[in-house]
């Protein structure tokens, strides 16, 4: 028999579901100190599977890779006896305690500690990363007998854009500009274009300006497009995306005879770097023959 639900009935059951699917992630099983299994809630949970594998012998390093201006999570687990003992973590390169236990002992508020009474999870979070954030963090415990550390390695990278071709293009006028910014590594959730200090995305003329910005793979995309350019077009472009270095590319838009005069020089340029290539190998009689002859031809 089949059973006809409303969409209200549908979204009643998915809510309740997706309820229901969180609350059981959210439990995790842990042995308290008496060695009964309890279960607690995992305060990290909604991170768990961003979270780096973790061993956890003693003395063991772990590497973590950020971008500039993510949220970095640094793991750190002492089975059965983190409940028992105080954690501590701290930065190595200045020997800064961060935290101890639940509290937070810098004035640095991108710090904090996720951690759930009864579990074993103490878990750094370091949130809008900059590159000075570089380094090695220690999650300490201290025992009756000694210390207990475990070492995370924070990588952070920092993207840069480019913008392909030349750094100086040349266009008539009444041609299409078309710039592409290619950001690697990196998915910005918008692109800037300038000319000069005037963002071009939001402003100026609509009509032959666009800007479009995808995601391919592990690299954003962006491209500026300026339809049937003008010399006030000319410029100084520049791609900027968020915590991504910049790229930069200069525009310069003339008569037609003017613009096909300097593309003529670069090929001639070209042509002549080829031809010098060839020149040390040469007899000092040919070498200044080969000279003369190439002036003469290319007047």
């Amino acid at each position: 028999m089949l059973i006809a639900w409303n969409p209200n009935q549908l979204m009643t059951i998915t809510t309740l579901w997706i309820t229901v699917t969180q609350s059981y992630a959210k439990i995790t099983k842990i042995q308290d100190s008496s060695g009964d299994s309890v279960e607690r809630e995992d305060p990290v949970w909604n991170i768990r599977h961003v979270l780096p594998a973790l061993d956890l012998e003693n003395n063991t390093v772990t590497d973590v890779k950020v971008n500039v201006g993510d949220v970095a999570y640094l793991p750190c687990r002492f089975p059965k006896l983190s409940t028992l003992h105080q954690v501590s973590w701290i930065r190595r390169w200045d020997w800064h305690i961060l935290t101890t236990g639940i509290y937070t002992y810098t004035s640095d508020q991108r710090f904090n500690i996720l951690h759930t009474e009864g579990s074993d999870d103490w878990t750094l979070q370091l949130k809008y990363v900059h590159t000075r954030d570089n380094g090695t963090y220690e999650c300490q415990m201290y025992t009756g007998t000694g210390v207990l550390s475990l070492y995370v390695n924070l990588h952070v990278n920092k993207p840069r854009a480019v913008i392909l071709g030349r750094k100086d293009l040349h266009f008539r006028e009444g041609d299409t500009i078309t710039l592409v910014c290619v950001i690697q590594q990196s998915k910005p959730s918008f692109v800037f274009w300038y000319q000069g200090e005037n963002m071009v995305n939001y402003e100026g003329d609509r009509d032959r300006i666009k800007v479009t910005t995808d995601v391919e793979g592990a690299r954003t995309v962006s491209r500026l497009t300026v339809q049937n350019a003008r010399k006030s077009d000319s410029g100084n472009y520049s791609c900027i995306p968020p915590h991504v270095e910049s790229a930069f590319v200069v525009v310069y838009v003339s008569e037609g005879d003017i613009a096909a005069a300097i593309r003529r020089g670069y090929s001639s340029a070209s042509s002549v770097n080829l031809y010098c290539l060839s020149l040390p190998f040469l007899s000092a009689s040919a070498f200044t023959s080969a000279i003369m002859s190439y002036l003469f031809s290319v007047r």
